[in-house]
């Protein structure tokens, strides 16, 4: 689903040093999400994701890279499958779906 969501992706460089950087998802799903990085990644790196529900509620799960594919000026397109805190992820995504609805009056 496509679905603006503000996330600090973070993780560590071949040698070890952290690095940290804020994006935004393209398309986020109840099992992963896909966003820009300028950070180099390879498929199989263990990631962080941390956001907050609407009601402001952080959330942080580990996700691991499954898709890296070039995207303009020299950032890449990131897809990771979340693979820890599963149900947390899953209650950022409802979260944030109900408020969309919510907020375009969608609601039953």
């Amino acid at each position: 689903m496509a679905l603006r969501l503000p996330v600090v992706v973070s993780g560590r460089t071949e040698d070890g040093a952290a690095w940290s950087e804020p994006t935004e998802t393209d398309d986020i799903s109840t099992l992963g999400a896909l966003f820009q990085l300028n950070q180099e990644i390879e498929i199989g790196d263990s990631l962080y994701l941390r956001s907050h529900r609407p009601d402001g509620v952080p959330v942080e799960v580990k996700a691991k890279v499954v898709r890296v594919t070039p995207a303009s000026y020299g950032s890449h397109r990131v897809g990771v499958t979340i693979v820890e805190h599963q149900e947390s992820w899953l209650r950022l995504f409802v979260a944030w779906i109900a408020d969309d609805n919510i907020a375009e009056g969608m609601t039953e």
